[in-house]
């Protein structure tokens, strides 16, 4: 392994080809990288990012837009990507933290853990949007990291397959599956009473 970076001794990078991509980096490095690509960082290693396309957009819209108003006025709030959500066992040191991710919709109820830069600790419930690009990783590495962090529900959007995989940590901190649904369906949490979403809705005709 490649010896971890000192973010003091690093200049800003512009460019994501001065970025060795095989190196080991922690949150005091990611927030050096001023570069137009978006990046997550998964226990110290780096992850592309790519664009987000219309009909992603068009899906997230929809979910933080459904959850923005079902929250209004209540303690618990939702944010959408580009939106930095640091995952740690209590470290609060940059230099500490080794995991920052950019879920497309994150719903975060104790206010403690929202700052100026982002979300420090597992938000309540992530949803994640699939893409060609994107879904290996979201359905392996990201399952195993919300749950080993602690993330309560985590949604799936999977546009080419129009439905929606939700997932609940049960009583051993676990995940398992608690829905399926398909488009038409009505995706509904035990985290938040009383709220719908409607699939039909939610997934454009064209992805």
């Amino acid at each position: 392994m490649k010896p971890y970076p000192n973010p003091d001794d690093e200049p800003v990078v512009s460019k994501l080809s001065d970025i060795d991509l095989t190196g080991f980096y922690s949150y005091a490095n990611y927030l050096r990288w001023e570069i137009d690509e978006r990046l997550e960082l998964i226990k110290g290693r780096i992850y592309e990012m790519g664009a987000p396309s219309t009909g992603h957009q068009k899906v997230s819209r929809v979910i933080s837009g459904e959850l923005y108003i079902y929250l209004k006025g209540q303690q618990c709030q939702v944010f959408s990507a580009p939106f930095d959500v640091r995952l740690t066992y209590g470290a609060k040191l940059d230099h500490a933290i080794t995991t920052v991710v950019q879920p497309d919709v994150c719903v975060i109820c104790d206010a403690s853990k929202i700052d100026a830069r982002g979300c420090l600790g597992a938000p309540d419930i992530v949803v994640e949007i699939l893409s060609p690009g994107n879904n290996k990783k979201e359905l392996n590495i990201k399952y195993n990291l919300y749950e080993e962090f602690g993330v309560k529900e985590y949604w799936i959007v999977h546009p080419g397959k129009r439905c929606l995989m939700k997932y609940a940590l049960n009583d051993n901190g676990k995940y398992e599956t608690e829905e399926h649904y398909k488009n038409g369906d009505q995706v509904n949490s035990r985290l938040l009473p009383g709220f719908t979403l409607n699939l039909n809705e939610v997934l454009p005709d064209v992805y």
